[in-house]
């Protein structure tokens, strides 16, 4: 949730994932995804920052709660194990018209 300001001067905790679309006409528009309208004191550019910096603690905040070594690093380590030397039956599929695989 973002700070923001309603154009009368009360503060606002507003769920950033409700923003539509923005809008300077010449005060800041927000639209809501529901369809309501927002006018508020904060220019585009302050509503985006605070957007990006939200997004940014909150990806931060995941990502620091993440193992460090999760299952899917733990397949791609696995994917990625030399097994050349080690035959495997399906390694050379045979075709008919292959002549290198009749010999």
């Amino acid at each position: 949730m973002i700070e923001l300001t309603r154009l009368n001067g009360t503060p606002m905790m507003l769920n950033s994932d409700l923003i539509k679309t923005a809008e300077a006409s010449p005060d800041t528009m927000l639209t809501l995804i529901h369809g309501e309208k927002l006018i508020v004191r904060e220019s585009i550019e302050v509503v985006a920052k605070r957007v990006l910096a939200y997004r940014a603690l909150l990806l931060t905040n995941v990502a620091l709660r993440l193992h460090p070594f999760t299952e899917v690093q733990k397949a791609v380590s696995l994917a990625s194990l030399d097994l050349c030397d080690q035959p495997s039956a399906a390694a050379k599929p045979r075709r008919e018209s292959d002549p290198e695989a009749d010999r």
